[in-house]
């Protein structure tokens, strides 16, 4: 079940940091080291979106959709007018991060990773940071 980010809101900043792959690594006692990876498929994607300065009502859309998801335990989706807006995509390069962002290609599954820090700038205009987790769900093959 996915449900997609509140429509309209441009992120003021963005961060990201692609998944990692499902390895460990072994050093022995002479220095030699052995890795193992358990996957082809990289989890635990960061992505923090910071909405600086919006209309307290927007805000509110943010913390609603957050209770939503919650409450439903539904991944978080994003399209081109939300948290990825202003990614551009005059040029190849920024296409290509935004579907690295998306991680549609991954497997991956955004959800909230902690609930959306609202601080309020001025009265009736808040700065609201989201967090989230791209995870790599298990699927039961029956």
């Amino acid at each position: 079940m996915t449900a997609l980010f509140p429509s309209g809101l441009k992120p003021t900043s963005r961060s990201y940091r692609p998944g990692k792959f499902p390895q460990i690594q072994f050093e022995a006692l002479n220095g030699a080291t052995t890795a193992i990876r358990y996957g082809p498929r990289p989890f635990n994607a960061q992505l923090r979106l910071t909405f600086a300065n919006i209309d307290d009502t927007d805000a509110a859309r943010i913390v609603n959709h957050y209770e939503e998801r919650m409450a439903t335990f539904a991944n978080v989706t994003f399209s081109g007018n939300d948290g990825l807006a202003g990614l551009g995509t005059a040029d190849k390069e920024n296409e290509n991060l935004a579907a690295q962002i998306k991680e549609s290609a991954s497997g991956l599954t955004w959800r909230y990773a902690e609930p959306p820090q609202v601080e309020s700038v001025y009265p009736g205009i808040s700065t609201v940071t989201c967090t989230f987790t791209g995870y790599l769900d298990g699927v039961l093959n029956v």
